[in-house]
């Protein structure tokens, strides 16, 4: 019971900056299995999350490019996410199943930024979830070019 209390008092200080935000501020929602049953999140309360940036390869861009972001794991571990799988959405209607287990097993990042600018809507953002290829040859399976969801818009944890 302490443990699931903090997590929602660490959740509520993560979606505080966004709470407030208009709805055309929100770029992420998060359902399901969650400790508040729903998270509507803006970029700043997003930016909040510790920061990462990743080095890799991907399947739909020339070269290694720099992506920085956050944690899947990071933001679902906040939330109070409890489950075995995260189907997330896109705001082009592309929907994919990824278990839980691939947060843990990975340094899967959410992506806000490549190469250092923000990633924009007609351009793969305004979030995009991307793997560490080049850091694991497991990675370099095409069941795991289909996980990485680009113009992310929504998650349900189940």
């Amino acid at each position: 019971m302490l443990k699931r209390t903090a997590r929602m008092v660490a959740a509520l200080m993560l979606i505080g900056g966004g709470a407030l935000a208009g709805q055309d501020d929100i770029i992420l929602d998060v359902t399901g299995d969650i400790t508040d049953g729903t998270a509507k999140l803006d970029r700043e309360a997003l930016q909040k999350l510790p920061q990462v940036t990743l080095e890799t390869s991907t399947v739909v861009t020339d070269g290694t490019h720099s992506f920085t972001g956050f944690l899947m794991r990071d933001l679902l571990d906040r939330l109070g996410a409890q489950g075995e799988l995260v189907i997330a959405s896109a705001l082009n209607d592309y929907v994919v199943e990824i278990p839980m287990s691939d947060f843990s097993e990975f340094d899967v990042i959410v992506a806000y930024r490549m190469d250092g600018k923000p990633l924009q809507r007609d351009d793969k953002g305004p979030l995009w979830i991307v793997y560490p290829r080049d850091q694991h040859e497991a990675l370099q399976d095409i069941r795991y070019d289909y996980r990485w969801v680009w113009q992310l818009s929504r998650l349900e944890v189940q």
